[in-house]
Order: C-alpha cells, then structure tokens, then sequence
C-alpha cells in the first residue's frame, strides 16, 4: 500500500544536500510505483531551466521532476529568485518574472507569495500520493522566520514533518544539527523529526556515539547516514560548486593517447553553470573554472557561460584581463564558446536599458553580432538540426532578455521552424540555447572540431556517451543509497503519520 503524505527536507545550511537528498527519496519512492512530486517552495538559483507550461523554475527541482519520472513544471517550483547583484534579484513567480526585488522591499510580496505556495502545495497533494518538499538555505535564519516561505514557515502553515540534513564534510555536523533545532521555536522544534548525516567517510562506528549523543540531546533520531559518493557531481544546483581552478565532474581517461582541455569562465553572476557538465561527460575532456587570464594559456577550449548581470559580467572581464585574453584567443584561431550571456559578450554591441540600464555598451568583438535588451524574457524550449559540424538533431532551451537584432556570421543552428540560431565565426561560437551540448552527436562534433582547430590529432571522442543516459544513472545512484543507508520504514512511516507529538523541546531564549 502506497503511503500518503508529505514530508520537508531542511539543511543546516545550503548545499547540505537537500537537492539530491529529495531526489534521492522522489526516485526510491518512484521506483516503489508511488505517485510522487517535488516542491520547492521558493529558490534562490540563476541555475533554471525551461518548462513545457513556458515557465522556468530552479535546475535542482526539474532534476527531481525526472527523479519521479515527471516533466519539469513551474507547479514544482512557484517561487523562484534569480541574483543579479548582492542586493537585487529578479522575482520569478508561477514561472514568470514580476518584479526586481531587494532584501527591504521583498517583505512587500510576503502574503501574496505565501498564497501561490499554499495553493500550490494543497493542488500537488491532492494530485500525488506523497509530495517531498526542500526547503532553502537553512531553516536556522531566525531573523527572516517571520517572512519564510520554503522553511519552517512552509511546514508550519502545511504541518508538514521535517528531517534536517547536515554535511559532515563541512565539520562540526552534530553541532549543526543540535543548534539547528535550538534556535526554534517550541512550535516549529515540534515538527523537527530528525537528523540526516550526508556526505560521511570512513568507519560509521566511529560516528555512532555521536548519534547517540544527538538523540540524548535532542531526543530525536537519525534517520540515515549516507556515504559520499564520487560519482554524483551532475545538476548542480548551487554555485557553491563552481570553485575556481576546480575540475567540473570526475574527468575520465581519454579514447585517445591526448587530453582535450576546456576552461569555463567562472562569472561573478553566472547562471546555468550545468551547461559545460555535457563537455565533462566526455571521456578525456578535462573541464575547469577559472578566473583569471593564465589559466586560459594552453587549453583547447574557453567557455563564456550564461550570466544573469551580462554588462556587469562583461565589465569584470576587462577589469581583470580575461577579455583580453580571450580576445587575443580569438585572433589566434583558437576555439571559444559563449552561451547565451556570454554569447552575447563575443559580439559588437549590447544596447541594455532593461537589466544594467547601462545602453550602448561595446562587446568584445569577436563575433559579428549586436543584441537589444526587451523587457519581456524569452522562455521557451527549443529543436532543429545543426548547420555546422554535421547535420545532427540538437534541443535546448531559451532563457534571456537579450535578443539578436543583427547577425552577420554563419548560423550554427536551425529551430524546427527554420530560424537560424547561433554563430560561428572562424574559430570563435555562441549560441542562446542552454542545453544545446547535451545533444550527443553535436557535442561529439563539436569537439572533434575543437581538437583538429588545437592540434590535438590523438584525441578520440567516444561514440556512446549518452548525457541523458548519465542522468539517469545518477539518480538511480541516488536512490540506491537512500535505500541502502536510510531507515527507509521509519521514513515512510513518517510521511504517513507525521511527527511523534511528544518529541522534546530544546530549551532556548528563542519565543
């Protein structure tokens, strides 16, 4: 018999774990035949992605839509905040922007985004017999509780049982996971159920007095300990991960006898850093972020990624030599790719009244291009075929307020509907289609053709990479350590009955 329910996973702190936590759980209970779903109540991310209803929610909650099997919805993710500054973000409500907002005055939507969530939160319930909540960043922020959305607000206002996960990778996770509760409320400790241990190395013996000494402290349980695991790096949900000089993914040994290197730009306001993971699938592909110009000598591939602040992004790059560097890489005939922010970027021009509110700004040059800024964003999930590098069927998605008015270089792309995408011009490319390298054939060809452009004669693609097919082994992984390292009864259990009642109250100065 199916449980029925809902259950809130919180962090002690973001990247915890809660994105692949839930997934974990949407896959294990999908695999069950449960008709399970994702929510997020509200996220803060420029990594998001497309939805068939036209919409874009955060990168983590489309990956937990496959996890249980399910298209990406804006249903999953009704609130969503995308950071252009470190004092701004745009505020994407249903899917759809509505308002650049700051700290002070986002409390002016507080009551009106609490609706859209409860409504959305009551319709998936009625729809799926278990929902799996995340919550974001952590629910200790006891100066924001009282405008919460996704957190403790969130659980409360749904009486929803909540599991705190912690990364013991980050060191001191039992204090963590104690002082998390502590700082609570009475009320909102009540729904506190217990504790997960992520990300643990080495001999569970050594960690079980702790545990012990947690469930005295707290009289709470550990529902899990689950080990780190080398192979999960895909759907990155937090730029926490892209860490300069960093390696992308678990690069693997080349077909070939020689290494093809890529080095992805790592923006201050980067958005959609999953678009280089396709190139980290590759065997003998070695994909790295960096900041600063000598780290471009050398490599076969620059990668300008997607940016959510394009003109303040643009400006860094001259600031601290990149442009310069990836210009000089231009001339030289070397391969560089822009996507879609950094698409952008490579061109003349960049008028933006709509994002920077900067006008005319001059871009680096390298591709023939010149973009306008429109109010409204286009968002949309796109196909054709490839026009260079073979004719192969390529997809993607659009997400940008920058639109191409003048394009004098070759197209590198054709939408279904014949429209021409992209540029190609000698050794430099860009396209506005994230996503665009995961379609497999064009991705093998691409990089053949980076590697003939860098002299690299004993690289070899491999014929049978398949990104979709990573994916899905990924999440597979997931679930096989939920179930392998979770009481998994004890969980469903608590998503069908909910939080024991008498649970202790940790004492605090906190009313």
């Amino acid at each position: 018999m199916s449980p029925k329910g809902a259950l809130l996973v919180a962090g002690t702190t973001s990247d915890a774990g809660k994105s692949v936590l839930v997934a974990g759980l949407c896959r294990m209970l999908a695999r069950r035949g449960v008709r399970v779903a994702p929510f997020k109540a509200q996220n803060m991310s420029n990594n998001s992605v497309v939805t068939l209803d036209g919409g874009e929610i955060g990168r983590a909650q489309a990956m937990q839509a496959a996890a249980c099997g399910l298209e990406p919805s804006v249903r999953f993710n009704p609130v969503l905040l995308k950071p252009g500054s470190d004092r701004t973000s745009q505020l994407v409500v249903r899917g759809r922007a509505v308002a650049q907002v700051s700290a002070s005055n986002y409390i002016e939507h507080r009551q009106s985004l609490r609706a859209v969530v409860a409504d959305e939160l009551a319709s998936l319930r009625t729809e799926f017999d278990v929902v799996i909540c995340e919550g974001a960043g952590s629910p200790a922020e006891i100066n924001l509780r009282a405008t919460d959305l996704a957190n403790m607000g969130l659980a409360t206002a749904a009486s929803l049982p909540v599991i705190v996960v912690g990364d013991i990778d980050r060191g001191g996770v039992l204090a963590h996971l104690f002082g998390t509760v502590a700082v609570l409320s009475s009320e909102d400790q009540a729904l506190v159920a217990g504790f997960v241990i992520n990300k643990f190395r080495g001999d569970p013996a050594l960690l079980a007095p702790g545990l012990d000494q947690l469930r005295a402290l707290t009289g709470r349980p550990t529902y899990g300990v689950v080990p780190f695991a080398d192979g999960l790096w895909m759907d990155a949900e937090d730029s926490l991960g892209t860490v300069p000089d960093a390696p992308v993914g678990r690069p693997r040994a080349p077909h070939g006898s020689q290494w093809l290197r890529v080095a992805a730009v790592r923006l201050p306001r980067i958005s959609n850093t999953t678009d280089v993971e396709a190139l980290a699938c590759e065997p003998g592909v070695s994909v790295h972020w960096v900041t600063e110009p000598s780290r471009l000598e050398d490599v076969d591939l620059v990668v300008v990624p997607g940016s959510k602040s394009t003109v303040s992004d643009l400006e860094w790059l001259r600031r601290n030599g990149l442009a310069d560097a990836i210009a000089a890489r231009g001339a030289a005939g070397l391969p560089v790719l822009g996507i879609c922010g950094g698409y952008q970027m490579l061109g003349r021009t960049i008028d933006d009244t709509v994002e920077s509110g900067a006008g005319a700004v001059r871009g680096l040059g390298l591709l023939d291009l010149s973009v306008e800024f429109a109010a409204d964003k286009v968002l949309a999930q796109v196909a054709g075929r490839s026009v260079q590098f073979g004719t192969h069927s390529v997809s993607g998605y659009e997400i940008h307020h920058g639109q191409v008015v003048q394009n004098g270089d070759d197209a590198l792309s054709t939408s279904a509907s014949g429209i021409s995408e992209g540029s190609l011009r000698g050794s430099v490319l860009g396209t506005h289609w994230h996503g665009l390298l995961e379609s497999d054939d064009f991705r093998r060809s691409l990089l053949t053709w980076v590697a003939e452009k860098s002299g690299r004669t004993g690289f070899e693609v491999a014929s049978d990479t398949s990104v979709a097919a990573l994916r899905e082994q990924q999440l597979d992984l997931l679930a096989d350590l939920v179930e392998d390292n979770m009481d998994i009864d004890a969980v469903l259990d608590l998503i069908e009955h909910g939080v024991d009642p008498g649970l202790d109250t940790i004492v605090s100065r906190v009313s």
